[in-house]
């Protein structure tokens, strides 16, 4: 089936999202999949804003999936197209419904049809209004009316054959009381006005497929789309992805600092395996930049992304795996390519103007070797950025400061020799080593011994860049006062 339908050409898929809450990670996946798909066949991307439920769509939400798709970098061919917006279509599709007696007006609560079904081996609707003639008015809503007989099959491309038996399906809504259109409606109406000719979504939508066929069919909509339903997005423990359990929203990820093509590449891995299917064999070599799974370009994905080849298990979202892959792009970009997308994060952490540009250009390809997110790289260069001489408190890490600056005997004759030997050595980064050695050999200390209260004084904590760099970068100054400071705190307390 879908040979077929791409055979015929004019390829157009919609991504179709809910305004209703932050942009899911499912959401992004879905998105990412439909447009390459389009770009694959030179197709049309479309995006549609269903926001027809009033009560819960917001505009920050509609803006937040507009720059999601552009952080990713799948802007849309067509759209974005709002649902609410299209209320003389859907109500035309309803007057047609009606004039061919395919709804009837139901009157029915929830509490009426939960009492009267209490019990009975079939859930749902039980046909109550089927025949009691009652007509569109307030209150009313309008049902479909699910032939009693025959089922509707469709050749799903990653689920194979699914077959929906007309006995099992209720009469169901597709316009409210209230006059507002159900998801089902407005959905199926939009896909034949766009022209969709491929139906590319998540897997918790495969329950609507039978409605929104039975009403194409009823609209003479023409020939059906091509569905693929996507699998479903799980936790280590297999269970669904949850909003309030998991860290899904995208935004998050964003503010992270994760590199949007790296992001692309991992969702891209969550169902699809381009490596297992036909046309990701042939084209195995080509795509691969590294022997670490994710690293493809966006183009590249294009070139080789096929519908066949994505498979219809659970994909586990496993955000160590996506760090991981993160870490791999940031350690592939150009040194100055690294600084410019960390300035962003830096002016967001210290204001702009507050850091010094120039150290961080000498500390850059030190930091970029070992972060796995850009927001990683503000508390790892903080104590040597910041304009002022003092080491701020909030960078002092406490547990480290006593342990190895006031607790360590060692600790005092360590700093008073290193700070005349500072005060008199040529400032490079050899020579402060050599010079740091020196001192270990007199007191009978491995350098790593030694180095440890040079370090929390200096940047605060025990771990971070390499030392001897860091010392040379941030000048004789800064780093003479801070031994300074932690000299005069030791006395002090030994004093008190």
């Amino acid at each position: 089936m879908l040979k077929e339908a791409l055979s015929q050409g004019g390829v157009r898929v919609r991504f179709a999202p809910s305004p209703t809450g932050y942009f899911h990670v499912g959401s992004a996946r879905t998105a990412l999949f439909n447009w390459l798909f389009a770009r694959h066949n030179h197709g049309t991307f479309i995006l549609r804003i269903e926001d027809t439920d009033i009560t819960r769509s917001k505009p920050e939400w509609i803006a937040g999936i507009v720059d999601a798709l552009n952080w990713l970098g799948i802007q849309p061919d067509e759209g974005p197209y709002f649902q609410s917006g299209r209320q003389k279509l859907y109500q035309a599709a309803v007057d047609k419904l009606l004039a061919k007696g395919c709804l009837y007006g139901c009157d029915c609560t929830h509490q009426d049809v939960e009492a009267r079904t209490r019990g009975l081996s079939k859930p749902g609707y039980d046909g109550y209004c089927r025949d009691r003639g009652l007509q569109p008015g307030p209150g009313r809503a309008l049902r479909f009316r699910v032939p009693d007989s025959g089922f509707v099959q469709i050749e799903d491309v990653v689920r194979g054959t699914v077959t929906f038996q007309h006995e099992y399906l209720e009469d169901f809504v597709v316009l409210k009381g209230d006059g507002q259109p159900l998801f089902v409606l407005a959905n199926t109406v939009d896909d034949i006005d766009m022209g969709i000719t491929h139906v590319i979504r998540g897997e918790d939508l495969l329950p609507s497929v039978p409605k929104g066929i039975l009403i194409w069919q009823a609209l003479d909509g023409g020939k059906l789309p091509c569905f693929a339903h996507l699998p479903m997005l799980v936790d280590a423990k297999r269970r669904k992805l949850s909003k309030r359990r998991d860290p899904v929203s995208l935004v998050e990820y964003q503010r992270q600092g994760y590199i949007p093509t790296a992001f692309c590449n991992y969702l891209a891995l969550l169902g699809w395996n381009p490596e297992g299917g036909r046309q990701g064999r042939e084209q195995q070599q080509a795509t691969h930049q590294g022997d670490i799974p994710g690293t493809v370009s966006l183009n590249e994905m294009v070139k080789v992304f096929c519908l066949e080849d994505v498979n219809s298990s659970p994909a586990f979202f496993d955000v160590k795996k996506l760090t991981h892959i993160n870490a791999v792009y940031i350690r592939s970009m150009t040194t100055e390519q690294f600084i410019l997308e960390t300035y962003p994060f830096l002016e967001s952490e210290f204001g702009p103007g507050e850091f010094d540009k120039t150290v961080f250009r000498r500390l850059a390809p030190s930091v970029q070797s070992r972060v796995s997110t850009l927001s990683e790289v503000a508390p790892m260069v903080a104590f040597a950025l910041l304009n002022k001489v003092e080491l701020a408190d909030s960078l002092i890490d406490e547990t480290s400061w006593k342990k190895t600056v006031i607790d360590d005997p060692k600790a005092i004759e360590i700093l008073r020799a290193v700070f005349d030997t500072y005060s008199r050595c040529d400032w490079m980064e050899q020579v402060i080593k050599e010079k740091t050695l020196n001192i270990a050999v007199k007191l009978q200390l491995k350098l790593a011994k030694a180095q440890a209260p040079i370090r929390v004084a200096v940047t605060g904590n025990v771990v971070g860049l390499p030392l001897f760099e860091s010392l040379e970068v941030i000048g004789r100054e800064k780093t003479l006062a801070r031994i300074k400071h932690a000299i005069d705190v030791i006395d002090e307390v030994q004093h008190s």
